[in-house]
Order: C-alpha cells, then sequence, then structure tokens
C-alpha cells in the first residue's frame, strides 16, 4: 500500500488509538448452535417457532455451519499482516453481535488488556439501520456491559463506494463472465443483488435531511460504479433473502423474481453479482447458489455468480487503508457521490433520526453485513 503511519491519532477523548475492532453478524459454528442463534437474531420481534424451523434447515443444509467467522477470522488475519505491512501497532479484536464471539466479550478483553480507546471495522459497507446504525448500538451495548473499563469506540466509516471495494467487485464479475461458454457472453445480463429490507426502513435509512433510501441509494451507486468498472453498459438491480408476510413491502424485485423475467425475454445467461455482500455468507450460499441457481436451471439459463470482496486481497487493504484515513485526517477517498456516514464515536448516531429503527414484520430479520 506504501502508507506508513503511525497510530496516534486521537478520538475527540484526549486518547491515541491503541486497537481495532472487527465488529460482525455472528453464525453458528456447529448444528447445536442453530437455534440459540436464530434466537439471538430474533429476540422480542415475534417470530414464529415454524419460521425459525424453516431457517434451521437451511443451515443445517451446510452442516450447521455458517460461513461468516471463518471467513472473518481469514479477513482479521490478513488485515494483521497488512496492519504490520504499513507500520501500524494495532492488535485486532473480533467481536459479533449474535453469536461468539460476542461483541460485549470482545470490549470487555479490550479493556482488561489496557486498551484505551479502538476504532471499530464494520462488515457492512451500507447505510440504513441494519447496515449501520445497528452497529452503533451494538457498540453502545458492549461499552455498557464493560462499565468504567471501556475504551473509547470510533466506528469507521461507510466505504460502499471505495476504489479498492468497487475493483475488488469489478474484477470478479469479469472472472464470473469468463466462466460462461463462449457462445453466451455477449448476450449475458450483469445482475446485482443486495439484501431486501422493508420499504419502510429504507425510507428511514439516513438523516431526515438526506432524504431518506440512503441503503438502496448507496446500493444503486455501488452496482453502477462496479458495472463501469467491468466494463458493462447496462446492468439489473435487484434483492434477495427478503422474509415476513407477503402484504408488507419490502424492496423488489426479488432475484428468482427477476430470473423468471429474463427468461421470459429469451435471456440465455446471467452474471450475478452480490454486491450488498462482502463475505459468502449464508444469504450468498443459499439464496444464490442453491435457491437462484436451481431457478436459473429450471429455466434454462446459464448462471454464475461473481465473488465476493472478503478474500480479495483488496478487502484487507481497504481495511487499513480506512484506518490510515481516520488516523491522518485524510480526505475519504471515494468514487461516488451519495452521502457518506457512519462514523461516530462510543454508539452515537450519526444525525437526530437518522437510520431509526422500524418494526419488522414476523419473519427472517433483515440484515446488511
Amino acid at each position: 500500500m506504501g502508507i506508513m503511519i503511525a497510530a496516534n491519532s486521537t478520538d475527540g477523548s484526549g486518547s491515541r488509538f491503541d486497537a481495532l475492532l472487527v465488529l460482525s453478524f455472528g453464525g453458528p459454528e456447529q448444528p447445536a448452535d442453530v437455534r440459540p442463534f436464530l434466537e439471538n437474531v430474533t429476540r422480542g420481534r415475534g417470530v414464529p417457532p415454524e419460521r425459525l424451523d424453516a431457517v434451521t434447515e437451511h443451515y443445517l443444509h451446510f452442516g450447521g455451519v455458517s460461513p461468516i467467522n471463518a471467513l472473518n477470522r481469514d479477513i482479521i488475519s490478513r488485515v494483521e499482516s497488512e496492519l504490520v505491512s504499513a507500520g501500524m501497532d494495532l492488535p485486532v479484536y473480533f467481536g459479533n453481535r449474535n453469536w461468539h464471539p460476542m461483541v460485549e466479550d470482545a470490549v470487555a478483553r479490550m479493556g482488561a488488556d489496557g486498551v484505551r480507546s479502538a476504532l471499530v471495522f464494520p462488515t457492512s459497507a451500507w447505510g440504513g439501520y441494519s447496515g449501520c446504525r445497528q452497529y452503533h448500538e451494538d457498540v453502545a451495548r458492549a461499552r455498557a456491559a464493560a462499565g468504567d473499563g471501556a475504551p473509547h469506540l470510533l466506528k469507521l466509516r461507510q466505504y460502499y463506494d471505495h476504489p479498492l471495494l468497487i475493483g475488488a467487485f469489478a474484477d470478479a464479475v469479469r472472472e464470473a463472465a469468463a466462466q460462461l461458454p463462449a457462445g453466451r457472453r455477449a448476450g449475458a445480463r450483469l445482475v446485482f443483488t443486495a439484501h431486501s429490507v422493508p420499504v419502510s426502513a429504507d425510507v428511514n435509512a439516513g438523516p431526515p435531511t438526506e432524504g431518506g433510501h440512503l441503503y438502496s441509494r448507496q446500493v444503486a451507486e455501488a452496482a453502477r460504479l462496479t458495472a463501469r468498472a467491468a466494463g458493462f453498459d447496462d446492468f439489473d438491480l435487484v434483492w434477495q433473502s427478503r422474509s415476513g408476510p407477503p402484504q408488507v413491502p419490502w424492496l423488489e424485485p426479488d432475484i428468482c423474481d427477476h430470473l423468471d423475467a429474463l427468461a421470459g425475454r429469451g435471456v440465455g445467461a446471467v452474471i450475478v453479482c452480490p454486491v450488498g455482500f462482502v463475505s459468502d455468507h449464508l444469504e450468498v450460499v443459499w439464496d444464490l447458489d442453491t435457491e437462484a441457481r436451481d431457478r436459473a436451471a429450471e429455466l434454462g439459463i446459464d448462471f454464475v455468480r461473481a465473488a465476493t470482496p472478503g478474500t480479495d486481497r483488496r478487502f484487507a487493504e481497504l481495511v487499513v487503508a480506512l484506518v490510515a484515513e481516520q488516523l491522518a485526517g485524510a480526505p475519504a477517498e471515494r468514487l461516488g457521490s451519495e452521502p457518506l456516514l457512519g462514523s461516530t464515536l462510543d454508539g452515537r448516531s450519526c444525525a437526530v433520526d437518522c437510520c431509526k429503527a422500524v418494526v419488522r414484520p414476523s419473519g427472517r430479520p433483515a440484515h446488511t453485513h
């Protein structure tokens, strides 16, 4: 990267940053974990047991193990190497919202280790309640649980349009396209997907002064930037992984419904890029690699899926670039034009009523990690 900077900037509390916390969603790592994990995710939301039974079967299809924790540990290992290369003396901690290692335990351990002030990297690039504000709530809850010894925690900004992220997605799109039969490539349709959320949640995404819809606007901008970088003039943006009763509107169209529409137009091949996800966790390997791929096969559509960027070397570089940007007080390196928020101290929201929570319908919770 060529960045050499000491980790001696302050967080506004007068303390130097002396650690980095990677904060994620969490997932089960053995069959016995699945039901308790899902109960953590849905606590207080009135989700019926039969819905939890259905989602449990998705996890058990993969041996009761979500890939997300292992993928995050791999990211952390590469981030640690990048930090050393950049001359940054920052130990990296790992905490989750919904399953072990829990963020409360990670922050308590940080305090016991003498960490006084740390940066927080969330495994979500986006604005919105699930993509951003809920991470602020995680920070505030973990600090409250740690008590007087809790370190100050500064969450790093949203990064949906960072050049390293867009470059990784664009290369993945090109590599996926190359997997199609030569005769199908020219007519293949590029389709971007991201986790759907209730329309009401998207309306409330971002500060009211920014007009709402920050999540869907950022996803659309990331898709546009990736398509352009990959050499595509046209593309579709669709959604996936919705839950809840059909009468409650969520962002649409759904990926499988869109495949039906493409088949009706005579499209014979699709390149699907999960631009809303940084890693191949359950929503990717089940909703895309299983359900959407099977639907495409039924329709006679050749289906290839672009890799997520978490395993790309540039993702670890991105994390360290965001750290260096914060330490140096440098302008955000970015390609897009939608609002860029998300960096606050100790769990504060970005603005009054920014990305406020909405009551979600029963079903699998929306999350955009």
